[in-house]
């Protein structure tokens, strides 16, 4: 697992040493953040926070990516400062790009947030649409270079696999778009979308270097780790800066391109179960009260309904995390049994 370890320590020093260059220049530039009226009291005093802070982890990842460029191909180690080109280096740009694009879609949105001043950015029609067609043509490309092997195969359990043929190309299209909007609803709480990003980045890393054996695939989850935990440094409770739509639309990208890539598509489903549950909660509570005029919860997405039922924010936050771990834990332990 060294290569997890480069992708860590190069992703977090670079997003933690920017930090703060980049809190004040959010701050002097006015990229804040407009807290929704229909959010929790408490959150009126998140108003103004410098947002759009999925920048930090998006240049660490990137670093990770070169690092891997410049120290590795084919996925065997090189001497240092070797500079090498081959099916690693494609896959892990592949993903970079996919990863960039959902990034630049957030980022849009946060832009037009910001300088509008109301919590009204991208139609959601538009976001949708653009996050549809760059996940079409990822999964294209994968199709076209068969960059996992056996593109449409999954494997449900150790040594037990089925190819669901051309079913799998919408089913991942709609992974991708899934899990993106998952971890969007989960960052809504100081640290809790980074800290489960995190958990679950290296969840996917182990599962995914377990199934494939392939170095880069451990080194862009280090990647994603590492930048979560340099951005974690200044986004946690009462955090001076948020990851906003840059951050989370990127991140479940990410780590569902990760897990497409390392075919742990079903290990993923199981790491990223709470994020599932925040998007969920969001689906159950429209259909009911469209259709009966009731809510289910008080409020969604699901951690601010525990904030209404009276847990504090730390609280949310460690618990959902401990549950992100317990389900990331199991995933590893399951995937020591793949032959």
């Amino acid at each position: 697992m060294r290569p997890f370890f480069l992708g860590f320590v190069v992703a977090f020093l670079l997003s933690g040493a920017l930090g703060r260059p980049l809190i004040m220049l959010l701050s002097r530039w006015g990229g804040r953040q407009t807290i929704n009226p229909d959010a929790p009291e408490r959150h009126r005093a998140k108003q103004g926070t410098p947002t759009m802070g999925g920048l930090l982890i998006l240049a660490g990842l990137v670093a990770s990516c070169l690092a891997y460029v410049m120290l590795f191909t084919d996925d065997r180690p090189l001497s240092a400062f070797t500079i090498g080109w081959g099916r690693g280096q494609t896959a892990i740009i592949g993903l970079l790009a996919l990863t960039l694009l959902f990034g630049a879609i957030g980022f849009t949105d946060d832009m037009l947030i910001a300088k509008r001043g109301h919590n009204l950015g991208l139609k959601a029609r538009y976001k949708l649409a653009a996050q549809l067609v760059v996940s079409i043509i990822f999964i294209g490309w994968i199709a076209h270079d068969e960059i996992p092997g056996r593109t449409t195969l999954l494997v449900w359990w150790p040594g037990h696999d089925a190819d669901v043929g051309i079913w799998y190309y919408p089913l991942a299209v709609l992974f991708i778009v899934g899990l993106s909007n998952a971890v969007n609803f989960a960052d809504g709480l100081d640290g809790l979308a980074g800290g489960m990003a995190l958990l679950i980045a290296i969840g996917l890393g182990a599962v995914g270097f377990a199934v494939c054996q392939l170095a880069w695939i451990p080194l862009y989850a280090g990647g994603i780790a590492g930048g979560c935990a340099g951005f974690l440094l200044f986004n946690q409770h009462p955090a001076r800066i948020f990851m906003g739509d840059t951050g989370s639309l990127a991140l479940g990208a990410a780590l569902a391109g990760l897990a497409i890539m390392g075919k742990a598509e079903m290990p993923a489903i199981l790491c990223t179960l709470v994020c599932w549950s925040e998007l969920i909660s969001v689906i159950i509570q429209v259909i009911s009260f469209k259709t009966t005029g009731r809510r289910v919860f008080r409020m969604t997405p699901l951690h601010h309904h525990f904030e209404l039922i009276g847990w504090s924010e730390t609280q949310i936050v460690n618990r959902f995390w401990a549950v992100t771990g317990i389900c990331v834990a199991t995933a590893i332990v399951i995937s020591r049994f793949y032959p």
